[in-house]
């Protein structure tokens, strides 16, 4: 690992400073992803700044219902929050799901949000990478990329984002805020990550210098009843090949509402945005999620390895409608 300086701020003001001071800094929360990155040396920041002492780890409510959730919050405080069990057990299930219980009572709410991808190539010096190094190539364009993305890609980078907690707040229409020595800004979490495009390195929206301070759930009737259904190689412990995040409201045989985002399938979580297109006044029948799933699905981008994951989707998306629509499943009690 390469030498660093530590650095420990006292507040945000400090923190923000810090790293506005150093351009090779990088923030430390819970480091299960950072400084796993280090040791490779994917990472190689001149300075750690750890944000751990700072005053982001409550979960607080704003007028109207608002919940906001500090940057610094553990995955697993978050996940058995009654408050988000109860308005938005979607984001308890996908928390839950992800990693093992030892790291979730380490990860904070601000890592998972800037978590890196598994796509061994990115992680092996051996291989061209254009995510850590730009310009050097993509071996997994031809290589082993079963676990690999299936929409959005380009032809510099076909690596899948890890997160199960982003695929979640995405379809809750969440809103990320971040601090720097330039103020205070708000980002959609639907906008915070970039598609690879030529500049597959560049993955968020975050500026080098700015902080994640909180994440805001606006309340939503629609929220209530929702659901994560995530497919992996094992029951523990495993990045999604699908995952699928989904909220569903029928009157009368009817959609009226539906919010539906998709993990494992794309470098950022993906807003199934043609999906709930059709859904939306359509009937809450068989049919119907299975077109809309295969709507959102046709513009898939496959290799060898990885073609399954349209069919694994398509049928990951339909059973979780359905379990939706008729109360039942195995997803039922998670929360």
């Amino acid at each position: 690992m390469k030498p660093f300086a530590y650095v420990k701020p006292a507040d945000v003001t400090g923190a923000v400073r810090a790293i506005s001071d150093e351009p090779g800094a990088k923030f430390l929360g819970g480091g299960t992803n950072l400084v796993d990155l280090m040791r490779e040396g994917v990472e190689q920041p001149d300075t750690v700044v750890d944000v751990t002492g700072l005053p982001l780890d409550t979960v607080g409510e704003l007028p109207g219902g608002v919940l906001r959730i500090g940057a610094l919050v553990r995955n697993s405080t978050l996940a058995a929050d009654e408050r988000v069990r109860a308005r938005f057990p979607v984001l308890s299930q996908a928390l839950l799901s992800g990693a093992s219980a030892q790291l979730r009572n380490m990860a904070t709410v601000g890592g998972n949000l800037l978590q890196r991808t598994r796509c061994p190539y990115f992680y092996d010096h051996a291989a061209a990478c254009n995510k850590r190094e730009p310009g050097g190539g993509c071996d997994a364009l031809g290589g082993f990329n079963r676990s690999h993305a299936v929409l959005g890609v380009s032809g510099s980078c076909i690596a899948a984002h890890p997160s199960d907690m982003c695929v979640a707040l995405a379809a809750l229409d969440a809103v990320i805020e971040v601090e720097s020595v330039r103020g205070t800004r708000r980002i959609p979490m639907t906008d915070f990550h970039r598609l690879p495009g030529d500049t597959p390195e560049v993955e968020t929206e975050l500026a080098p210098d700015e902080l994640v301070t909180a994440v805001e759930l606006s309340p939503a009737p629609v929220a209530i009843r929702s659901r994560y259904r995530k497919v992996r190689d094992r029951a523990s412990y495993a990045f999604a090949l699908v995952s699928v995040a989904a909220a569903l409201e029928v009157r009368d045989g009817t959609v009226t509402a539906a919010r539906l985002a998709l993990g494992g399938l794309a470098a950022k979580p993906w807003r199934a945005h043609e999906a709930e297109r059709i859904l939306l006044g359509g009937p809450a029948s068989e049919e119907s999620f299975t077109r809309a799933a295969e709507a959102e699905l046709a513009g898939a981008d496959v290799r060898p390895g990885n073609a399954f994951k349209v069919h694994l989707a398509r049928a990951t998306i339909v059973a979780t409608l359905r379990e939706l629509n008729t109360g039942e499943g195995p997803g039922k009690d998670r929360a």
